[in-house]
């Protein structure tokens, strides 16, 4: 696990979500007017897995259960291909989420039974590490104690049988950017979140050093008339995760969270930037790395190399942020090389 650790926080790289659920995946390919069958899905992803000199800047991505169940057009399973580019293949393990019963407004994430023998099928599939998603939603006297309290134990017991399966777990308690609140209400929920979830993990006894947490910038939210700029959003961050997160925990990996890519690409790097980290920072986004492929594809083959480019590019910029070397500048001129 370890050395799982160690390749996935490689300098200048990140992951790459592909871990879409059949709802948000339609819902992305509806807007495009892309038919969400299974081998419109297969022949997205194998696109993306197939992008020459994809191991520049990606070290691992998260695959959906269908995903690393599929073969490419070429015979291979899709955890090969990942592995031939030399890229981790790692699994999103949870179900989605449920209403959290007398709890409204709430989620709770499920996925636990069964989870001890999904996990030894997935290894066997080519997976190395995995992922739970729990959400905490922000409003009027949300989020509960209740809620935070319940979405740690299942993450805690989701990262212990990963760790018993021999496969790293990635940690992700998003609070998400809906709603209304300020820079300051997103950084006091988070940190308690964050606190919650690690005491539940100390009391599941997770091995902090071989585990990787994935969590948010923290962000005012979408409807917030207030806005933030990169830096003060570098020192909130920074300062909520030194409260409240282990050094003992090798990397954080940052989710976009719905932030166009370009801005989630800017914040990451005046992340970066600040320095003096007792962890390893880098990224692991889905919408933020996929939104320009998407729509180059556009559900068309002969837009196949235009779309893998446009994943090259913004995963380039996000691997030069990660090291604190992103700039406009640089956007622009790695957009000339990438057409």
């Amino acid at each position: 696990m370890k050395s799982t650790v160690a390749a996935i926080l490689a300098a200048g790289k990140g992951i790459l979500a592909a871990d879409e659920s059949y709802p948000t995946i339609g819902k992305r390919f509806m807007a495009l007017g892309i038919e969400s069958t299974e081998e419109n899905r297969r022949a997205y992803r194998e696109l993306l897995f197939t992008t020459p000199a994809l191991a520049q800047c990606i070290s691992g991505v998260i695959l959906f259960d269908e995903t690393i169940r599929q073969m490419t057009g070429g015979g291979a399973s899709m955890p090969e291909v990942l592995a031939w580019q030399g890229v981790m293949p790692g699994i999103k393990v949870d179900a989605g989420t449920m209403a959290l019963p007398g709890f409204g407004g709430e989620k709770l994430t499920q996925g636990l039974d069964g989870l001890r023998e999904r996990l030894v099928v997935y290894k066997d599939l080519g997976a190395r590490f995995t992922k739970w998603r729990a959400v905490t939603l922000i409003g009027e006297r949300l989020p509960t104690a209740t809620c935070i309290g319940a979405n740690a134990r299942s993450l805690a017991l989701f990262a212990a049988l990963s760790q018993e399966a021999g496969l790293v777990p990635i940690v992700e308690p998003e609070v998400l950017m809906d709603g209304n609140h300020t820079l300051a209400r997103c950084e006091e929920v988070m940190g308690d979140t964050l606190q919650t979830v690690f005491a539940a993990l100390h009391g599941h006894r997770v091995v902090l050093e071989s585990m990787l947490l994935k969590t948010g910038m923290v962000l005012p939210g979408k409807d917030c008339p207030g806005k933030a700029d990169a830096g003060a959003v570098a020192e909130a961050t920074l300062r909520c995760l030194r409260r409240a997160v282990p050094a003992a925990v090798p990397g954080i990996l940052f989710l976009s969270g719905g932030q166009g890519g370009v801005d989630a690409t800017a914040r990451l790097d005046a992340i970066c930037r600040k320095g003096g980290a007792p962890w390893k920072l880098t990224f692991s986004f889905g919408r933020a790395l996929q939104d320009a492929a998407m729509k180059t594809w556009g559900g068309s083959p002969a837009n196949a190399a235009a779309a893998q480019a446009a994943l090259h590019h913004r995963a380039t910029c996000n691997g030069l942020a990660v090291q604190g070397k992103y700039s406009e500048q640089a956007e622009q001129e790695n957009a000339a090389r990438s057409k």
